[in-house]
């Protein structure tokens, strides 16, 4: 099943539980009729953004229990925070174990797979006839393992200079606003979505392959966060042409359905959210020793490569 995702941001609201229905009622209403009433069941992820939002513990102890994440936003109405439910995956002492004990071959050989996929999918979504799509697509094919030629970089200051179009170039800065506001917003969407997945297989998303800063709890997040980006990628250049550059009320839900994108992973297609799932048990898988390759989502346009 397909979760929803929740965002509050247009008005203040108190969040409370009733018979596992998740309850959203504006303040100073009557407590009895909700301007919302959501199964907890059907929310994968909950969106913070407004300051006058309050929450009872029991609304947040039961999306938790449903494996809900929630997502908090700080005054710049990017994702600040993330509560994630601590995974009951039968076998979650084994999995960790083995997240563990990977070794760094094991490690290099995945971390090689993330960014082939991840320059492929940035070739994606340039023009065919674009010549920097044929260059990152022989960068793709010059990626070893462990990526010691750091050639993702390389691939980015390609991907980045054609992403607008001809004699558009464009810097990815995380700290700038307009078009990177709007790119940081849609990473932190989905990149919470990655880490609810992995914690749903019982992996934690701390410990990393390749991602490794210590103040960092979403090393492995981050990781197989690399071959999604321009997926929301994708979704700002639409944006940006229909005149929308900042983070506001017409451009956030356009980008919260990027969870519901249809793509590809292996000879099936379905929902990026379902797809995340797929990635992690593939991942999990691997850290077993039963797998040797990730089961990357790709865009059903890139899917023949």
């Amino acid at each position: 099943m397909v979760k929803r995702t929740i965002e509050i941001s247009a008005e203040p609201a108190h969040l409370a539980v009733q018979l596992d229905q998740l309850q959203i009622r504006r303040p100073g209403a009557d407590p009895r009729v909700p301007a919302a009433s959501i199964p907890c069941e059907d929310i994968g992820l909950l969106i913070v953004d407004h300051p006058a939002v309050t929450y009872t513990h029991a609304a947040l102890a039961r999306l938790i229990d449903f494996g809900a994440a929630v997502l908090v936003c700080g005054q710049d109405h990017l994702p600040a925070g993330l509560l994630l439910p601590l995974s009951d995956h039968s076998r979650i002492v084994w999995r960790l174990d083995q997240q563990i004990k990977a070794g760094r071959p094991l490690r290099k050989r995945l971390w090689q797979q993330l960014v082939v996929a991840k320059i492929r999918a940035q070739a994606g979504h340039l023009p065919p006839d674009c010549p920097e799509r044929a260059r990152l697509l022989a960068l793709a094919g010059q990626v070893r393992s462990g990526d010691p030629s750091n050639v993702e970089a390389q691939a980015a200051k390609v991907y980045w200079s054609a992403w607008l179009g001809p004699g558009r170039p464009f810097r990815r800065d995380p700290q700038a606003g307009d078009l990177n506001a709007l790119l940081n917003y849609g990473y932190a969407v989905l990149r919470a979505a990655v880490a609810r997945a992995l914690v749903g297989v019982g992996l934690h998303p701390a410990l990393g392959i390749h991602h490794g800063n210590r103040s960092n709890s979403f090393c492995l997040a981050d990781d197989l966060l690399e071959p999604l980006r321009p997926f929301v990628d994708a979704k700002v250049q639409d944006l940006n042409a229909w005149g929308m550059t900042r983070v506001e009320a017409r451009t956030k839900p356009y980008l919260l359905n990027l969870l519901t994108l249809e793509v590809a992973v292996g000879d099936t297609t379905g929902p990026l959210m379902v797809a995340l799932h797929r990635l992690a048990a593939s991942l999990a898988n691997c850290f077993a020793g039963t797998d040797k390759e990730l089961m990357i989502p790709v865009a059903l346009d890139t899917a023949r490569w």
